[in-house]
């Protein structure tokens, strides 16, 4: 009897051995060759042509067949973009960073990701904190590189794009400010980026409250105030490397330094300001992966900026923070690649729309003296990623109106504070929106002319 348990007991450990085996074997079968599937997906779909006027996507539009099609860029159409619509309107209005787009197809193995299933599926990292110390580090080695930043001794906190880590900044620094119960003041100069007064507005108005211009609270009498100042530099929309206007006890600055790249600006030495914020957008043309980061002197500061993405969003999304360590890698890996292109880009274009602008006093363009620039160790000229375009003539008050009446959409004067003289095109779009902007400016300017020899 104890022999025949014994020979069930040996036969059914048998047995689940053999079934854990050929379940873990076939599991570890199925596995094998993932990556390899996932790059031949991948490679399809960058073979689909698009006529050079628009890109098919792994995860975009579907066709028919179930197959991935061409998504067009503004003002082309078709089954392979290749069709262009004569009377379409251009978008110069908004901040897509598509200008880099060459220089990463250039670049497609070295920056290419290939992403298990179970890659990163926790909250946290193995530290139990929510940022990959390997992206910090390069982080590091990135503005030693550049030469924008000090960030030696310095926290580093990750956020969703600039825009949650300028909100929790803000937040951080409110919480300083214990010496009035009424809302903390934010201002900006004129013209200021209008996602400050929007985010003040919109998520807490009882904690904040957006007062405009920097300009007018120099002279304010109630120092007590508590304000915060953001000071953007480069300047969104004008380019400039603005500085702080206001100081004392009570003021506390956040400085954007979105642009503070190679590619828009000269740098003349690197920022070290208290708490400056950078973004992924802007430095390699990803906005959609948003990711953006603060680099601050004060562990206070750094602390409650923390406690905000833990409670706002867990912090950051591991596949975003992947896919930044990948690109900034190969940045670092490339030397001065990615600034050289993009530089001598955006350079070409500013020379471009000087140069179409010349033939006319109606439009102007924002003028900015070059300055050193330690990365390159030369005197450079600025190539913003803006143009702050104003309309000359008394009759011209709606710049923006007179822009889109030749198919030309910008952002309007107002939205930065400032008057409707003026209107703010991007430059940093695609090729073919570039094309066309300037080929829309062109013919206004033509018609103009025109309609002065019949006068």
């Amino acid at each position: 009897m104890v022999k025949i348990v014994a020979c069930l007991v040996f036969s059914i450990l048998v047995n689940l051995f053999l079934i854990i085996n050929n379940y873990v074997g076939a599991q570890w079968t199925l596995s094998r060759g993932w990556s390899s599937r996932a790059a031949a997906e991948a490679e399809a779909v960058a073979e689909i042509s698009c006529s050079g006027h628009g890109i098919a996507y792994l995860d975009g539009l579907i066709g028919d067949g179930n197959e991935p099609v061409c998504e067009c860029n503004t003002c082309y159409t078709g089954p392979d973009c290749s069709h262009f619509i004569p009377h379409c309107t251009v978008n110069a209005d908004g901040g897509d960073p598509l200008f880099l787009e060459p220089f990463w197809m250039h670049h497609s193995t070295s920056s290419a990701l290939v992403v298990s299933g179970w890659n990163r599926m926790s909250y946290t990292y193995t530290d139990n904190t929510f940022f990959s110390q390997q992206l910090e580090s390069l982080i590091h080695k990135l503005h030693a590189f550049v030469g924008n930043a000090i960030t030696r001794n310095r926290y580093i906190v990750f956020g969703a794009g600039s825009t949650q880590v300028l909100n929790a900044a803000a937040y951080a620094l409110s919480l300083q400010n214990t010496s009035s119960q009424s809302p903390t003041r934010v201002v900006a100069s004129i013209p200021y980026y209008s996602l400050y007064k929007n985010q003040m507005e919109y998520f807490n108005p009882e904690k904040f409250k957006f007062e405009g211009d920097a300009y007018t609270w120099q002279n304010r009498s109630d120092g007590s105030a508590n304000v915060i100042e953001f000071v953007t530099a480069p300047n969104n929309p004008d380019g400039r490397l603005s500085k702080a206007i206001l100081d004392g006890p009570n003021v506390k600055t956040i400085h954007d330094r979105a642009y503070y790249w190679p590619h828009f600006t000269p740098i003349p030495a690197p920022a070290d300001e208290d708490l400056m914020v950078f973004t992924l957008s802007k430095l390699t043309g990803h906005a959609g992966s948003r990711f953006g980061w603060a680099v601050i002197k004060d562990e206070t500061v750094f602390n409650r900026m923390v406690t905000h993405m833990q409670i706002n969003s867990m912090g950051v999304s591991k596949d975003a923070q992947f896919r930044a360590f990948k690109l900034l890698k190969t940045i670092l890996e490339e030397g001065t690649g990615i600034f050289d292109f993009a530089y001598q880009t955006m350079k070409s274009r500013w020379e471009r729309l000087t140069a179409t602008l010349s033939s006319s006093d109606r439009l102007s363009l924002q003028k900015i003296n070059p300055q050193y620039c330690s990365f390159y160790n030369e005197v450079r000229d600025f190539s913003p990623a803006y143009a702050w375009l104003k309309c000359e003539r008394e009759e011209d008050k709606d710049c923006y109106a007179v822009l889109k009446s030749a198919n030309i959409i910008g952002r309007q004067g107002n939205v930065f504070g400032s008057e409707d003289h003026y209107v703010r095109l991007s430059l940093i779009r695609s090729q073919d929106d570039f094309d066309i902007l300037i080929e829309r400016l062109q013919k206004l300017l033509v018609s103009e002319e025109d309609g002065a020899k019949t006068m």
